[in-house]
């Protein structure tokens, strides 16, 4: 402690591994995205894909559906979809993404949903500390665009987005009459990224106040804290 004179002595702490891993008594809860409101929507349907693969991983996965969400500004946060998103938001433990590329990005749809879920809801923090899955379906040839898009979203939403991701291109082609995804590398891919979206979740879910527990808001008091953040005191 004598080479880091600037430490408050009282609010830092070693590295506690016994902390690092805490066993939980239930299933990982995932909460899984899409970012297309057409009838037949590939986005949709990769994250039906997405959740049958979680669901035999042992995770409980439940499902947004976008439509009928306001656009952010458009209504306040009492609106009935709202409420919805964010209360799944809060009982997830890890997410999934899954938008298609439009213009060279993210749907509005997709980053409207995001939007719609703050950073903190009184002292809840709805997002930070979860997993994070993104994955991206294509009309042409393969791109990244999206899932890059969503990865900066998710490091400013504080999640953990796991290393693997998934981009399927012509994603028309890539789903059968019955709207059931062919076996191919990118169905593949797919189960790789589920696979270890709940290894992630079960690693870091029951210490993941742990892995938040930072120095600088230790020392910082809580009046402090909501004065800084809060938007109404600018």
């Amino acid at each position: 402690m004598d080479d880091l004179p600037n430490i408050d002595r009282d609010c830092i702490r070693p590295v506690e591994i016994d902390k690092l891993y805490q066993p939980q008594d239930h299933q990982p809860r995932i909460l899984l995205l899409y970012g297309s409101l057409r009838k037949r929507s590939f986005s949709r349907l990769a994250t039906e894909e997405a959740a049958r693969l979680l669901q035999y991983f042992g995770a409980e996965t439940r499902t947004f559906d976008p439509s009928g969400l306001p656009l952010p500004d458009d209504s306040d946060d009492s609106h009935p979809k709202v409420q919805e998103l964010r209360g799944l938001a809060t009982w997830s433990e890890g997410m999934v993404w899954c938008s298609p590329e439009r213009h060279g990005a993210m749907t509005g749809i997709m980053k409207a949903q995001i939007d719609w879920i703050p950073l903190s809801m009184g002292a809840v923090r709805p997002t930070q500390g979860k997993t994070l899955a993104v994955m991206q379906v294509c009309g042409g040839s393969q791109s990244f665009n999206a899932v890059n898009q969503m990865r900066v979203l998710g490091r400013w939403m504080r999640m953990l987005t796991i290393p693997n991701q998934s981009s399927v291109p012509k994603a028309w082609m890539e789903f059968d009459d019955d709207d059931r995804m062919k076996p191919s590398s990118f169905y593949d891919r797919i189960v790789d990224v589920m696979e270890e979206l709940v290894k992630f979740t079960l690693l870091t879910r029951g210490s993941k106040d742990y892995f938040v527990d930072r120095y600088s808001e230790r020392k910082e008091s809580e009046a402090a804290f909501r004065a800084r953040i809060d938007q109404r005191a600018m």
